[in-house]
């Protein structure tokens, strides 16, 4: 019988376990952190040997393949252990379309992916279509192939899932953006990390769809260096050569496979950065076969995600807007182009590697202030102090929305939007963005 370990027992792991037995494979979970108890139960109740707070070597190296948590990254000792003596380590969603022949619809990019997978999602779950979530949002995409599978996936992927994929296949492929994010991950080279994202059109062939932003030169550079198999689907928010999904005279047009437009005023959601996530998924859709007044409807009602641009409420005149997913400097770009008033922004977190240079013509543009919100903000107080915009330092979120209710004045917004990865001060982006909710809604 072969061995199995699964590393990390969270979500992605604790699934992949599931699917591992159920498959009859010998299975081993270990995970250095403390265990959820609902994944504990879980493992429980199919029989599945588990540890935490430490690994075991001699119940690890002994495998023969490894399901690795994205999370964990490669220069973790047992990784290194793994990979010197050439044991295969591959991620859940590798491991999972193994045993599955159903669509898959897969969203990667360094912004925008939880946004149109959420909104690819609505629109098939709203045409009738059985459909699943998966990957970075939704259920283990394993657990669902064991428990509750479906004939079609919407699966949003990280470079780190993608890092670990090998012969897994998108059906249809979506490559938003490529901008330095996590490049702590990646030696610090972008190169690395663009590589990373371009593994999402592998193992496509001629019957599969690449859709991607045509406006991005880093996506048009690395296209050079790939052999992409796929229909190539590009759109744009003008209508540039070989576009087929764009605005032209305030519609929204897809011209693949079969023509489609509606009034972009329209659209649930606002924003340049939405514009290209709802012609994104609308393409994807309109390729899978979904009927155009669907498409359109379900373009109009989608209430947005949590966590991005997320409308908290108002406070003295005052707009509070929770962008806690904004984890690097590209997202809280976007987040800025979209505010309409003068903007109390709070920056601040696990810094990785962050070019600020990008975001600064737009801090004077539409700030009135800075609040940081970080264990340690120097890097912060380097970058932007030079603006001569007041600012207050801060370290903990009861302070920091403080600060902002003392700063702001009627008919001002406050914008949480971090540029930062949560891990100095929060468990993580989501319990940032409800501890700034909680915090808000108190004042």
């Amino acid at each position: 019988m072969k061995r199995i370990v699964v590393l990390g027992a969270g979500e992605s792991g604790a699934g992949a376990a599931v699917l591992a037995k159920k498959e009859g494979f010998d299975v081993f979970v270990s995970d250095t952190s403390m265990i959820k108890d609902k994944y504990k139960k879980l493992l429980d109740d199919h029989h599945i040997e588990w540890e935490e707070g430490h690994h075991t070597e001699e119940k690890i190296l002994n495998a023969d393949e490894v399901i690795k948590s994205p999370g964990i990254p490669k220069e973790a000792p047992m990784i290194q252990k793994l990979m010197a003596q050439k044991t295969p380590i591959i991620s859940e969603i590798e491991f999972a379309g193994r045993y599955t022949h159903s669509k898959m619809i897969c969203i990667t990019g360094s912004n925008g992916k939880t946004t149109t997978t959420s909104l690819i999602y609505h629109i098939f779950k709203s045409a009738g279509y059985d459909v699943g979530l998966a990957g970075n949002i939704g259920r283990s995409l394993a657990l669902q192939v064991a428990e509750d599978p479906h004939h079609y996936y919407v699966i949003e992927l990280s470079s780190f899932q993608l890092d670990n994929m090998y012969q897994f296949r998108a059906n249809i492929a979506i490559l938003l953006n490529i901008t330095p994010d996590h490049l702590d991950r990646y030696d610090f080279k972008f190169e690395n990390y663009a590589d990373a994202k371009m593994r999402i059109t592998q193992n496509q062939t001629p019957d599969d769809c690449f859709i991607y932003w045509n406006d991005d030169p880093v996506i048009k550079k690395e296209m050079e260096k790939f052999d992409i198999h796929a229909v190539r689907c590009p759109f744009s928010e003008l209508k540039e050569k070989g576009s087929i999904a764009y605005i032209e005279d305030g519609k929204y047009k897809l011209e693949y496979p079969t023509p489609f437009n509606m009034e972009q005023e329209e659209l649930s959601l606002s924003g340049k950065h939405n514009l290209y996530n709802s012609l994104a998924a609308g393409l994807a859709s309109n390729i899978a076969g979904i009927k155009k007044d669907v498409i359109r409807k379900s373009l109009s009602d989608f209430p947005g995600v949590e966590h991005r641009l997320e409308k908290v409420c108002k406070v003295g005149g005052v707009m509070y807007i929770n962008d806690s997913k904004a984890t690097n400097v590209d997202a809280c770009w976007y987040a800025l182009e979209s505010m309409k008033t003068p903007t109390i922004l709070i920056l601040g977190g696990k810094d990785k590697g962050n070019d600020y240079s990008h975001i600064m013509d737009l801090v004077k543009q539409k700030c009135v202030g800075l609040v940081y919100l970080g264990a340690d903000n120097k890097k912060l107080h380097d970058n932007f102090d030079q603006l001569g915009l007041p600012v207050r330092d801060t370290h903990n979120m009861v302070d920091c929305v403080k600060a902002c209710y003392e700063m702001a004045k009627p008919g001002d917004t406050v914008l949480l939007s971090p540029c930062c990865a949560s891990f100095d001060l929060f468990k993580n982006m989501e319990d940032r963005g409800d501890q700034f909710k909680a915090a808000v809604r108190k004042l």
